[in-house]
């Protein structure tokens, strides 16, 4: 059996990689071209002798179709995208071409070279925007009303999925991830900014760390949990949508105290808030169900939220340790 992994250099796409390996499934990966290509396929060094990769876009056909031509996969897992809320909406219409068009060309390349392989797509808990939750949770059956350009990008797409899946029946499924992390994660997003900040702050490298709104809410996984979850669902024997999540929401201050505690600091003598952080619009509360996955899938996370943070500090611990220094100050 062989998979296609776009976006296979991302944190999920990488722990993806490791967990198809593992079930000796051949791995290919698409990847686009960077500049630094030291940075750019750091996560997936370790596997360069276990997988193939390819150079191609979502926005790009020709290039998605060449390389469904080469390699004939029968899974193909969709982590390419533009995965930066902020960032989309100061690139909307890369944000749409990347995440909405590029998933269009890839369905459409699969019909018409693949047609019966089965193709994941990483949908995001974005989509759910700021819609009423009467229980305190966000099922399948929530309603969802995306607030930031990325949000609307990524429901448009789990919608395109949806109907190529009914309408030309095809094996298409939404992994409806929440927020997830690990000691991979870019050091542009809020909780790998935060746990490198405070390990910065602590090690005398910074004074300050500057956030924006710490009152939002999130759900936080390990991308592992979520990787595993991804091969369950297009392993299902229908095509279907499950949302991925632990079930637990916490806010960005919460997240704050407990890194700065753990570290022997308080977070309130060297947070500031900035507001160039701030969203334009912004999405409060995020908690995920996951019970359909864990019931029709038997999928439960191995990892818990301690596990996921202290991975995470004791990983950028040992990085700024070897002399890699992050400018806490400057990321988005």
């Amino acid at each position: 059996m062989k998979a296609l992994v776009t976006g296979i250099t991302g944190q999920i796409g990488s722990y993806l990689a490791e967990h198809l390996i593992d079930n000796d499934i051949e791995v290919h990966g698409t990847i686009r071209r960077h500049s630094v290509v030291e940075t750019q396929n750091h996560r997936i060094d370790h596997l360069q002798d276990k997988i193939k990769t390819h150079y191609a876009d979502l926005t790009d056909v020709s290039s998605l179709e060449k390389v469904l031509e080469e390699t004939k996969p029968d899974l193909i897992f969709n982590l390419g995208a533009l995965s930066h809320v902020k960032i989309g909406g100061e690139q909307p219409n890369y944000c749409l071409q990347s995440n909405t068009i590029g998933v269009l060309n890839l369905i459409e390349a699969m019909k018409s070279i693949v047609p019966k392989a089965r193709m994941s797509q990483s949908s995001s808990s974005e989509m759910f925007g700021n819609s009423k939750v009467e229980n305190g949770y966000q099922n399948e059956d929530t309603p969802m009303n995306p607030v930031s350009v990325y949000g609307i990008s990524k429901l448009a797409s789990y919608h395109l999925m949806k109907h190529y899946r009914s309408a030309h029946n095809m094996f298409l499924c939404n992994s409806i991830c929440f927020n997830n992390e690990s000691s991979r994660r870019g050091t542009n997003f809020v909780t790998n900014k935060i746990v490198t900040g405070a390990l910065s702050i602590k090690l005398g490298l910074q004074d300050k760390l500057y956030l924006g709104n710490l009152k939002s809410r999130r759900d936080w996984s390990h991308s592992q949990d979520i990787a595993e979850a991804m091969l369950k669902i297009i392993k299902h024997d229908k095509p279907d949508d499950f949302v991925i999540a632990s079930g637990q929401t916490r806010s960005v201050q919460e997240f704050c105290h407990l890194i700065f505690s753990l570290l022997g600091m308080d977070y309130n003598d060297h947070v500031e808030i900035d507001p160039k952080f701030y969203r334009p619009e912004e999405l409060h509360y995020l908690q995920g169900d996951s019970s359909k996955a864990r019931k029709e899938l038997n999928w439960t996370p191995k990892f818990s939220f301690m596990d996921l943070v202290s991975e995470m500090i004791n990983n950028n611990k040992l990085a700024l340790e070897n002399g890699i220094t992050i400018n806490t100050k400057a990321l988005v």
